[in-house]
């Protein structure tokens, strides 16, 4: 669903050198339009300032080292800001970058039982190198090329469900029940318990509303009205945190402010990189391994998200392909070197653009004032951290819908179609992985369209990507047959 305005004559005249060089106009879209979408962007992104740190400094390395909390913030912080305004004034493009979720967890729990943490962060940007090489030589376009217009779609979708479920999850509308069956159930107990999820409920509905009616920033209104009701609600019930004992408190972030907005940023993290491994303690083939792991997961992560958002944003053609892609591959890669530099994790294009894209952000000047925004909350963590992911999580819904309104564009008349669409769509949310999600599509087009007589639909490079998503769904017997601890 595309809330920015149709783009008329007047409009698409630009009105300044800034207008020309973000096409601000002629992409229909206005400077306050960007602003706002910008300002929507970062609120949606900003737990990744505290979860980062919660994922990467929970975890000891092989010689029982963890990371600073603050110190992660603070590069979390300064890459996101980094990379978002920087692809955002290369591609023009609106896709925030921050720390990404999924491989930040792939390192925080399964790399640093091999390697140090500085010996992790430079296998992320070895990661990051391979991904920079497979750009800029074009074999990634090429890649992204060979996806079938349908895959793409679904990936679209997938996304968007992805994106809802995160929501969903992090509201404590849908929470894990303990159980083999069912693993997940509504609430607690099966029901609506807790103030914070009510809260989350009242935020989807008016921003549901606000979005329906066309009402210009609805989905920034819904954020802000509903931050400022769980201000008010924490002012008066000191609900406090989720913990043992108080299964009713918020989740990620108490929308509370103590002591002072303004610290100085900790980047003692950052350049605390160490490329020479310790063989005696890790193999040279769980070093391939991870790598490999990193850059399948880096790789089509990235590109399924970018498909997503530039077909929400309505930036792509029939092909999926949009404006200076090439580029967008290579600063992606750019962005895995930087947070892998930083110790923040690898850095790359977040989902929850998609609600500033809701929001009406067409260009990457959107990005400048989101990447701003990353900046700024360096020096304003406590400020940061006021929105509670249950009111953020209304806005993920909300585009996750949006997003699933793509499926009408596939012709799902055909079996060896549907099927590959259909486990795209459902394995990204079932498994928390978009990789997963287009590892299955891309697999089972492969084998359905080729065994069912229609290999010629089949392009030569998606047999090698196919193959090589099988590897990636087998690494760990493939490990354990080399003897990778």
């Amino acid at each position: 669903m595309s809330t920015a305005p149709s783009p008329t004559t007047s409009e698409t005249e630009p009105a300044n050198a800034l207008d020309r060089f973000f096409e601000i106009s002629k992409r229909g879209s206005t400077l306050g339009t960007e602003i706002r979408g910008g300002l929507v962007t970062f609120v949606t992104m900003a737990y990744i300032v505290i979860l980062n740190p919660i994922i990467l400094s929970g975890s000891a390395d092989v010689d029982g080292n963890s990371l600073d909390f603050s110190a992660v913030g603070a590069a979390t912080a300064l890459t996101a800001g980094i990379m978002t305004i920087l692809f955002g004034v290369i591609t023009r493009l609106p896709f925030g970058f921050a720390a990404g979720l999924g491989i930040n967890a792939f390192v925080a729990f399964s790399v640093v039982g091999q390697v140090t943490w500085p010996e992790a962060m430079a296998l992320v940007m070895i990661n990051g190198v391979v991904i920079v090489l497979l750009a800029v030589t074009g074999l990634r376009k090429m890649i992204f090329d060979a996806v079938p217009f349908q895959l793409k779609i679904a990936i679209t979708v997938g996304i968007g469900l992805f994106i809802a479920f995160i929501g969903f999850v992090n509201s404590g509308f849908v929470t894990a029940t303990g159980s083999a069956s069912p693993p997940v159930g509504l609430g607690v107990g099966g029901s609506v318990a807790t103030v914070p999820t009510v809260l989350f409920i009242v935020t989807l509905i008016v921003t549901g509303i606000l979005v329906a009616r066309k009402v210009k920033g609805g989905l920034l209104i819904g954020l802000v009205s509903g931050t400022v009701l769980a201000v008010i609600v924490e002012a008066i019930w000191h609900l406090g945190a989720a913990a043992e004992g108080n299964a009713g408190g918020w989740g990620l972030t108490v929308p509370s402010l103590s002591g002072a907005p303004f610290s100085l940023p900790d980047l003692s993290l950052v350049g605390a990189v160490d490329f020479g491994f310790d063989l005696s303690k890790v193999s040279l083939v769980a070093i391939v391994m991870i790598v490999f792991t990193l850059v399948f997961s880096n790789f089509f992560d990235a590109m399924g998200t970018m498909t997503g958002l530039a077909k929400e944003a309505d930036l792509a053609d029939e092909k999926g392909d949009f404006p200076r892609i090439k580029s967008a591959l290579v600063v992606e890669g750019v962005g895995a070197i930087v947070g892998g530099g930083t110790s923040s994790s690898s850095s790359t294009v977040f989902i929850e653009s998609g609600a500033g894209i809701g929001e009406g952000a067409r260009t990457g000047f959107a990005n400048v004032i989101t990447g701003a925004m990353f900046l700024l909350a360096m020096f304003l963590t406590p400020l940061t951290s006021i929105v509670p992911t249950e009111i953020a999580a209304a806005a993920l819904v909300i585009v996750g819908a949006m997003m699933m309104a793509q499926i009408k564009y596939i012709d799902l008349t055909d079996f060896s179609v549907l099927l590959p669409v259909f486990l795209t769509v459902t394995v990204m949310p079932l498994t928390y992985s978009i990789a997963n999600g287009i590892g299955a599509g891309f697999v089972s087009w492969v084998l359905v369209q080729a065994l069912s007589g229609k290999a010629k639909r089949i392009s030569p490079l998606l047999w090698v990507v196919a193959v090589g998503f099988v590897l990636f769904f087998a690494r760990g017997p493939i490990e354990a047959l080399f003897g990778v601890a």
